[in-house]
């Protein structure tokens, strides 16, 4: 007997590989998807914006990151002497609006120069709510802890979401032939929202994307929200609020990903490579000791050849660090 439930998908070995630049954008759960295939030297780009929950605050970072167009000093607000943007994560405020501003458009720049080699699109999205400034109506990506009586909450409609990436998808299609757009819903769930709101939001969320996928050849689904709740479905896999995933759950929908959409030979590269990266990570109780300074060489001599290997990766920096960890004993 099979006391799990298999979620069934079309698995599409090669539709993500290391040679390919990805670019991650939406809800925390993306940003774990997207730590896994950095672990494991896969190139990407995530959440230029930082974590963006609702379809209509990731379309409008994604149209951002499409023009190369910069924020401006009046699009920035302060408060308790802190810079924010309703465009995006509070990871970017600072006190400083000079740097903050610096900051935020030298993401959008670097985001935007990396489009012409993207052919992966990942997108999570978390939540249908919206919350919107009464003063002008914008939806807004973050509240930043304002009080609440300056928004006004609303569930958007399958066909507003449908509507509005439409035109997005139309315009990747054209400018980006070889790119294609792996969507999927985050299984984290918004509580705050309320149980049956949570679920009529997610719900909303899943036929959006499947209204998508019938409307365009480009749009694929990856069932992340589904394997949590009807394949592990159990609170142990989740972190201690009980909403998000844990570190077991992760690992195990982002290596159901990796079975479904990896060659043989990126599933070999990941895996070797992830070895380096937790010895990188090492670090010993004595660090001027001959024992730990063999191992940065060999570390070092096994990145030389995974270089070697695979050209097509950029180790540099990794070489670099090591070289001067080994230097400095």
């Amino acid at each position: 007997m099979d006391f799990r439930t298999v979620i069934d998908f079309p698995p599409q070995p090669g539709y993500l590989d290391h040679r390919q630049h990805i670019l991650l954008l939406g809800s925390c759960f993306v940003e774990n998807i997207g730590g896994w295939l950095r672990q494991r030297k896969f190139n990407v780009d995530i959440n230029p914006f930082g974590t963006l929950y609702n379809p209509e605050s990731v379309a409008r970072s994604w149209e951002r990151i499409a023009t190369g167009e910069p924020l401006t000093g009046n699009q920035l607000f302060s408060q308790n002497g802190v810079w924010h943007s309703y465009a995006h994560h509070s990871r970017f405020s600072q006190n400083d609006k000079t740097a903050m501003l610096s900051s935020i458009n030298d993401r959008i720049e670097k985001a935007h120069a990396r489009l012409q080699e993207t052919e992966r699109i990942i997108i999570t999205w978390g939540s249908a709510y919206v919350y919107r400034l009464k003063t002008t109506g914008e939806v807004v990506a973050n509240c930043h802890k304002q009080p609440a009586a300056l928004f006004d909450r609303a569930l958007l409609s399958v066909e507003e979401i449908v509507s509005r990436w439409r035109k997005i998808i139309q315009d990747i299609e054209t400018r980006m032939p070889r790119c294609r757009i792996l969507f999927t819903v985050s299984p984290i769930r918004h509580l705050s929202d309320g149980a049956h709101c949570n679920q009529i939001s997610k719900a909303t969320l899943l036929l959006a994307i499947e209204q998508l996928q019938r409307e365009s050849k480009i749009c694929d689904y990856f069932p992340s929200y589904e394997i949590l709740l009807d394949d592990l479905r159990d609170y142990r896999f989740y972190d201690t609020d009980m909403a998000h995933p844990s570190a077991v759950a992760v690992n195990y929908i982002s290596e159901i990903l990796a079975n479904a959409y990896l060659t043989p030979e990126s599933q070999a590269i990941a895996a070797r490579w992830y070895k380096l990266h937790t010895a990188l990570g090492h670090r010993p109780l004595n660090p001027q000791s001959g024992n730990y300074k063999n191992f940065l060489q060999n570390t070092l001599d096994r990145i030389v050849e995974f270089q070697q290997t695979y050209r097509y990766i950029n180790v540099s920096d990794e070489i670099a660090e090591l070289k001067t960890r080994i230097n400095s004993l």
